[in-house]
């Protein structure tokens, strides 16, 4: 197994809205070869991190979900609030690094 995490930084106006997009994602991982499961965990402070926990039976699986049109549809609506900030000059409202793992005990 495999797992990928999604580290995301919200600025504090962007969070409800963040909560929103993933209330009503588009769910396009979900029908993507290899895919487990995925878990959305909000952090306990305002300053932590949200956390996209996908689980994928390999690696290679993971990659072509994250270079799919798939992956562009299911994220589009955050990156065009970040594209709508940065023609506005104004604060991006959130960042994101993935970080990929092997499992090795469960």
């Amino acid at each position: 197994m495999f797992v990928a995490i999604n580290y995301i930084t919200c600025k504090d106006f962007y969070r409800e809205k963040f909560e929103k997009l993933f209330a009503t994602r588009a769910k396009e991982v979900d029908t993507m070869p290899g895919f487990i499961r995925m878990q959305v965990l909000k952090p306990d402070d305002r300053e932590g991190d949200y956390l996209i926990i996908s689980h994928w039976k390999a690696e290679e699986d993971f990659r072509k979900w994250s270079h799919s049109p798939q992956f562009l549809e299911g994220h589009r609506r955050g990156f065009e609030d970040i594209a709508e900030a940065k023609r506005n000059g104004a604060e991006i409202p959130m960042k994101s690094v993935f970080k990929t793992y092997k499992v090795l005990t469960e």
